[in-house]
């Protein structure tokens, strides 16, 4: 589980592809603080660390993660932001995020703004029913507000203490961005539907049970 604030800025040193997946070699400043078996999102994706040294740490993401992801895409060389795992009794500064990203989103838009940069971002239609105005996304594992929803387009604001701790301040319109919805706003989409099929099992066997009854008293054949 993360905030979605991320810590610092890390580098992709080699992407090697292997059959189901590949490995990534990471550079931190806190890679020597580690733990095997640590999470670690990495541009919004939960990852786990499998080996580490002072400066460098080492992830394996699988197939459908990189397919999911812009991690499928990246190369040496590339930024990425990062955000160690919350542990017990950390302050949960940004939303709850889960490091699962639901879908890739596309850049459309970077304008200047009085409080640094507003950006427009595309996303996959059918998350789109998870995004509202004033509501929380993550982007790059960055938790945003988001300040409008237009269709498929989301706008949110970036500050300038965002721009300098994330590689937010390289999007440019056609920029590939990870996207994870607010994890509240699913549950209660999918508490909502289970409700709905519960109460209609209810009615439908409540008119089981009055059809039976009026076939008792002679009223149905």
């Amino acid at each position: 589980m993360f905030t979605g604030l991320v810590e610092r800025k890390g580098r992709i040193e080699s992407l090697r592809r292997r059959s189901g997946g590949a490995t990534i070699v990471l550079s931190a400043p806190f890679a020597h603080e580690l733990e095997l078996g640590e999470s670690v999102a990495v541009n919004g994706v939960c990852l786990t660390v499998v080996r580490k040294e002072r400066r460098r740490f080492e992830v394996e993401a699988i197939a459908r993660t990189l397919s999911r992801s812009t991690l499928g895409r990246m190369t040496a060389g590339a930024d990425v932001n990062l955000e160690r795992s919350l542990e017990v009794g950390d302050r949960l500064g940004g939303h709850v995020v889960t490091g699962h990203v639901d879908g890739v989103g596309v850049v459309r838009t970077v304008e200047r703004a009085s409080t640094g940069k507003e950006i427009s971002i595309e996303l996959p239609g059918e998350l789109t029913r998870h995004v509202v105005p004033r509501g929380s996304i993550a982007i790059d594992g960055v938790s945003l507000t988001v300040a409008d929803v237009t269709g498929s387009t989301v706008v949110v604001a970036l500050t300038p203490a965002t721009l300098d701790v994330t590689i937010a301040a390289s999007y440019r319109p056609g920029t590939r961005v990870n996207v994870e919805t607010d994890v509240m706003a699913k549950q209660q989409e999918r508490l909502a539907a289970q409700r709905d099929e519960a109460s209609s099992e209810r009615s439908g066997e409540a008119a089981g049970l009055t059809m039976e009854r009026l076939r008792e008293l002679g009223f149905v054949e």
